[in-house]
């Protein structure tokens, strides 16, 4: 419901290939570390957000979506669902075009506002899964 496959092509492949990756760090333990080094591989340009504004897989750091100096494509949401609608408020007043909630982060309330603004959006879904399926 939250992520048709013709949303997640689109934000996939027509979005842009500048990725804010919202919680990413240097702990490769992380499943963020994993997913980003996937949208790496496929050709997006990540930059992490983190409050520690490390560098990751070779990108800059930024404490927040708001510290980042260029315009941003894509918001990858990897933080608990309650702070997610924050975060994707934040990637609505940035400019980005779409806003991605990974695997287990819904936020039913975020997902209207952020649509409303005309952002596209899924939740609950993984890119480092859905862009290799799509061919």
């Amino acid at each position: 419901m939250y992520g048709d496959q013709a949303t997640v092509r689109t934000i996939l492949t027509d979005s842009g290939d500048t990725w804010a990756v919202v919680g990413l760090s240097s702990n490769q333990a992380r499943a963020a570390y994993g997913v980003a080094g996937v949208l790496q591989r496929f050709g997006k340009r990540i930059v992490p957000v983190h409050p520690k504004a490390e560098t990751v897989h070779g990108e800059q750091g930024y404490a927040s979506l708001a510290d980042i100096p260029f315009p941003v494509d894509v918001v990858d949401v990897f933080v608990n669902s309650d702070l997610a609608g924050g975060v994707a408020d934040e990637a609505v007043e940035i400019g980005a075009k779409a806003v991605w909630f990974q695997l287990g982060v819904v936020d039913e309330a975020a997902y209207e506002r952020t649509r409303e603004a005309g952002l596209e959006m899924v939740m609950d879904r993984c890119p480092a899964i859905e862009i290799p399926a799509l061919g």
